[in-house]
C-alpha cells in the first residue's frame, strides 16, 4: 500500500472562508512548550500554521518557548523552515509573514514572570473572551515542571492543557501523575492525547458501525471471529534511545496507541455522539479488558539493537511486541484481539483488520477455492489516505464454480472532500480548542489500562531476536494459531485513479 500524501494549498492571503456560527470557538493563545523539538517540528508548527491561515481555528496567538536560547527573530525562521520541510501543504513567503506576526518566542529559562508578560502581551492583540491552550510538547519527566511553572506564572485560568504520551509508566506512576496535574487542573481542562485517534480512519469505524444498518449487527461474537491490530513501523530509534530503553514498545505504542484504537472497535453504542458517552463506553471497554496473561505476549528486540548509541548492551526492552487480549464482556466474550507493533519491520503499516466466521457449513466441492484465502474481512487502513476494505469470495468468470478474493474499497481521496481531511494533530489541535474530549482519554482510562498490564509488567517473558526488515520474531505465528497475520497482505490497495 502506497501513502502518496495529497497535496492540499493553503487559501490566499484574505480569502478564508467564513465558520458557521454554529462553530464559534473564543479566540485562543496557545502556549507551545518544547517549541524547539522534533515532534513541533514535524507536525506542530506546520499544523498550527495552516490552522491559522485556513480560518478553521478562532483568531490565535502562539507563545512558543523551549530549552534553547532563540530570539523571537531566529525561532520565526527556524519556525518557517519546519513548516517548508514537513508541511504536505504548499506556502509562499507571504502566507508565511501573515502567520509569523501571530508568532512570538520567549526562553524556559526566562522564567514564569516572563512567559505571564508574553502570554499578556498576546491577550491584549485578541481582546475579550481570550482563552489559552497550553501543548506540553515536552518528555514525560519535564511535563510536571511545566505544569508548576504554569501555576507559577497564573495561566491555569481560562486555560486547557494537551499532554503527551505516555502517562505513567504504571498503574502507581500513572495514578501519581493525575493527582499532581489534577493539584493544578481540573480534569474537564486535561486533554492526553493520542494521534492516533486524531485520524480519520480511526473515526470512521463509529461511522460504519452506527450509522449503518449493514454492520451494527453482526458486530458481536456470533459473526466475528478475531480482530487485528497491526501497527508495524520501518524506523528504527530516530535519536530515541534514551526514552525507549526506559520505555520499550508497550508502553510506548500499545498502552496509548493501540488499545486506543481497540476501544472504538469494541465500544457499545453510545446515548450519543458527545464526548462524555463516548469517554464513558471507551472506559467500559477498558474495564472489560483482562488481565494480560504473559503467556499470551510475544517481545522481541531487532538484531543491533544493544549497539545503538545509549543502549545498554544487556538491554531486555522490547523493540517489538504482539499480544492476544480477550474483552471479558456479552458482545466479545471469547473474540481474541492480536495486536502487533515493532521497530524495524518489513514494512510501515496501520491497519484494523476485522475477520468474520466462515460459514458453518460449505455446499461448494473440493478444489473450489471457498476459504482458500482466509476469512471474510473488513480492513480499515488507518495511514492518511483513509482506506477501507471489505474482502469476500465470489465467483470467478468462466465455466465451473471457482471461487476468487474479492474486495470492495473506498478512500478518502477517491471523494471531492478530500481538501477537507485534516491532519491530526491538527484535528485533535481543533478539538481541544472547543472543549471536545471525544479523542482524548480520561484518568480514569489511563488507570484502568495500567491494572490490566500489571501482569505482564511484573513478569515479562523474554525479548526473542528478529531480523531488521522482518515481521518479528516466529513465535508470532504459534501466538496467533489458527489465524495467520493479515500483514504482509495477500494483495495490494488499490490505487486511486
Amino acid at each position: 500500500m502506497s501513502e502518496t500524501p495529497q497535496t492540499i494549498a493553503y487559501p490566499a492571503p484574505g480569502s478564508r472562508p467564513q465558520r458557521r456560527e454554529s462553530d464559534h470557538v473564543a479566540p485562543h493563545v496557545v502556549v507551545l512548550f518544547g517549541a524547539g523539538g522534533d515532534l513541533a517540528r514535524r507536525k506542530l508548527l506546520p499544523g498550527l500554521t495552516f490552522l491559522s491561515l485556513s480560518a478553521l481555528t478562532p483568531d490565535i496567538q502562539v507563545v512558543a518557548t523551549s530549552l534553547e536560547d532563540y530570539t523571537t527573530e531566529t525561532f520565526r525562521e527556524f519556525a518557517y523552515q519546519a513548516v517548508k520541510d514537513f508541511s504536505t501543504r504548499p506556502i509562499t513567503r507571504e502566507q508565511w509573514d501573515e502567520f509569523a506576526v501571530r508568532l512570538q518566542y520567549v526562553p524556559q529559562s526566562a522564567g514564569p514572570d516572563a512567559l505571564a508578560a508574553a502570554v499578556a502581551e498576546a491577550e491584549v492583540q485578541l481582546g475579550p473572551d481570550v482563552r489559552r491552550l497550553h501543548y506540553l510538547s515536552v518528555p514525560p519527566k519535564a511535563a510536571l515542571a511545566v505544569v508548576t511553572m504554569l501555576r507559577d506564572a497564573h495561566l491555569v485560568e481560562r486555560s486547557r492543557v494537551v499532554m503527551e504520551k505516555p502517562f505513567g509508566t504504571d498503574l502507581q506512576s500513572a495514578i501519581v501523575l493525575n493527582e499532581q496535574v489534577h493539584s493544578v487542573f481540573d480534569e474537564r481542562q486535561i486533554f492526553r492525547i493520542d494521534h492516533f485517534l486524531g485520524k480519520e480512519a480511526a473515526q470512521n469505524i463509529l461511522a460504519f458501525r452506527f450509522a449503518n444498518g449493514l454492520f451494527e449487527p453482526i458486530w458481536n461474537r456470533t459473526f466475528i471471529d478475531h480482530v487485528q491490530i497491526d501497527v508495524p513501523e520501518t524506523l528504527g530509534l530516530d535519536r530515541r534511545a534514551g526514552f525507549y530503553e526506559s520505555t520499550g514498545a508497550f508502553k510506548d505504542m500499545v498502552v496509548t496507541h493501540l488499545f486506543q484504537v481497540m476501544a472504538f472497535v469494541a465500544i457499545e453504542p453510545p446515548t450519543a455522539l458527545e464526548p462524555r458517552a463516548i469517554s464513558e463506553e471507551k472506559n467500559k471497554v477498558f474495564r472489560s479488558l483482562m488481565p494480560l496473561d504473559p503467556r499470551n505476549v510475544v517481545r522481541g528486540q531487532y538484531n543491533g539493537y544493544r549497539q545503538a548509541e545509549g543502549v545498554s548492551p544487556e538491554s531486555e526492552t522490547e523493540t517489538f511486541i504482539a499480544l492476544k487480549c480477550e474483552i471479558d464482556n456479552w458482545r466479545w466474550a471469547g473474540v481474541p484481539f492480536y495486536l502487533r507493533t515493532g521497530k524495524k519491520m518489513a514494512e510501515g503499516q496501520r491497519i484494523i483488520s476485522i475477520a468474520f466466521k466462515e460459514a458453518p457449513k460449505s455446499m461448494f466441492p473440493a478444489g473450489s477455492g471457498v476459504g482458500l484465502q482466509g476469512p471474510d474481512h473488513l480492513t480499515f487502513d488507518l495511514a492518511d489516505e483513509t482506506k477501507v476494505s471489505l474482502s469476500f469470495y465470489g465467483k470467478r468468470p468462466g465455466p465451473g464454480m471457482r471461487m476468487d478474493k474479492l474486495s470492495m474499497q473506498f478512500s478518502a481521496h477517491d471523494t471531492d472532500r478530500v481538501g477537507d481531511v485534516l491532519e491530526a494533530y491538527e484535528r485533535l489541535i481543533l478539538d481541544a480548542m472547543r472543549g471536545d474530549h471525544t479523542l482524548f482519554t480520561t484518568a480514569e482510562g489511563i488507570e484502568s489500562l495500567w491494572e490490566r498490564a500489571a501482569p505482564l509488567l511484573e513478569n515479562p517473558p523474554p525479548v526473542k531476536p528478529y531480523a531488521p526488515g522482518s515481521w518479528g520474531p516466529n513465535a508470532i505465528h504459534q501466538l496467533i494459531a489458527p489465524h495467520a497475520w493479515r500483514l504482509p497482505f495477500e494483495r495490494a490497495w488499490r490505487e486511486s485513479k
